[in-house]
């Protein structure tokens, strides 16, 4: 007859429970964060808010958006294979340093209408590329001015405009051929879809490729802002303004943009 032993219930299981985080190990974690996170805040994306009605109805006033810096960035060796990189495109709206000089600093979105190599002109209000007139569906027409000549005729008018730069003013003539405005190698030419107001390559010349920050990917937040707050620079208007936004953060965002892709 065989006998089975029983195992003594009262023997204990052991447990093995996990080492409590020493405070050293838990400001490690916290640090590998923040230098994570500012590695993409720096590097990767950047937000951005929309300050004018140049793009609109494409960006409002108060759309808040992130930027991929990577996707117009120089390749790199190490990272080449692994990140999205590509080169400007017909279309892409870019966000930018301001080619003026005397906007030095200053970030300014528009949408790339010419690349190097293309030739563009306008005819009453029509852009035309390569000789093709483009169908452009994301206009605001708006504002558009008949009259106003130099914009809308683009660049067979004399410039007489005072918001025109006074270097873009005298370089322009070397730029035109045949009535076309040729965009030189290394550079780009852009508008705002808001046309009839919108201050762009007409008034100012062409986008350095090294002046061009990155794409605006989506909407993460946006608010009805007036059109001339980003005018109001002094302490008092911007804390004017942010107990504003506290007061009517829900009534006055605009829930239906909030992560809206740009396009």
């Amino acid at each position: 007859m065989i006998t089975l032993a029983k195992k003594d219930n009262n023997e204990k299981n052991e447990i093995q429970e996990k080492p409590r985080e020493t405070p050293v190990e838990f400001l490690a974690s916290l640090a590998a964060v923040l230098v994570t996170g500012l590695f993409i805040i720096t590097f990767v994306v950047q937000a951005f808010e929309i300050p004018s009605s140049s793009m609109e109805n494409t960006l409002l006033i108060g759309d808040h958006v992130f930027v991929n810096r990577i996707v117009f960035a120089p390749k790199t060796s190490w990272a080449g294979p692994l990140l999205p990189y590509r080169q400007v495109r017909r279309g892409d709206i870019v966000v930018f340093l301001h080619p003026d000089a005397a906007y030095a600093g200053t970030y300014v979105v528009k949408r790339i209408m010419g690349i190097p190599g293309d030739r563009i002109h306008l005819r009453d209000r029509v852009v035309y590329r390569n000789g093709e007139p483009l169908q452009e569906p994301y206009l605001d027409t708006d504002q558009d001015n008949p009259s106003d000549f130099y914009r809308n005729d683009f660049p067979a008018v004399a410039p007489s405009d005072p918001n025109i730069s006074p270097r873009w003013e005298a370089e322009l003539p070397s730029h035109v051929e045949g009535g076309d405005l040729v965009v030189p190698p290394g550079h780009y030419f852009a508008m705002g879809d808001h046309r009839g107001v919108s201050l762009d390559s007409r008034y100012w010349g062409f986008i350095p490729q090294e002046n061009v920050i990155g794409r605006p990917m989506f909407i993460y937040w946006s608010f009805d802002t007036p059109g001339d707050q980003y005018q109001k620079t002094g302490m008092a208007d911007r804390l004017g303004f942010l107990a504003h936004v506290v007061l009517h953060f829900f009534d006055e965002t605009r829930w239906g943009r909030t992560l809206k892709v740009v396009r």
